[in-house]
């Protein structure tokens, strides 16, 4: 936790210098565990086979903040993946999807 973060009445969470909530004692955060639990499915027993260093209390306490602030988390996701769509556009396709999508690459493997 910097010293400019804020705690929360989540005794695992934290909120960053820029008002991102964290998991105390890392640089991981909240969104992150969320966004792996709605992707993968994963159970918070998952979440924590994936991720040893947390602790269950963290990865529930993460939770607990997520659902309790559900609204605002989902909108900064939603803002995140139109970033990231946005951003993709204008890059545009890879060489190497390109090629993928043409055909023009060869499995060796097959």
């Amino acid at each position: 936790m910097s010293l400019t973060s804020k705690r929360t009445k989540y005794e695992h969470v934290a909120l960053d210098d820029k008002g991102v909530p964290i998991i105390v004692g890392t640089n991981m955060k909240v969104i992150e565990i969320v966004l792996e639990k709605t992707a993968y499915g994963w159970s918070p027993e998952d979440l924590y086979f994936q991720h040893p260093h947390l602790t269950l209390g963290q990865i529930y306490s993460a939770l607990a903040y997520y659902w309790d602030h559900q609204d605002e988390l989902d909108r900064d996701i939603e803002r995140r993946l139109a970033f990231v769509n946005q951003a993709r556009k204008i890059a545009g396709q890879t060489p190497l999807a390109a090629r993928l999508v043409s055909g023009a690459v060869e499995n060796d493997h097959a």
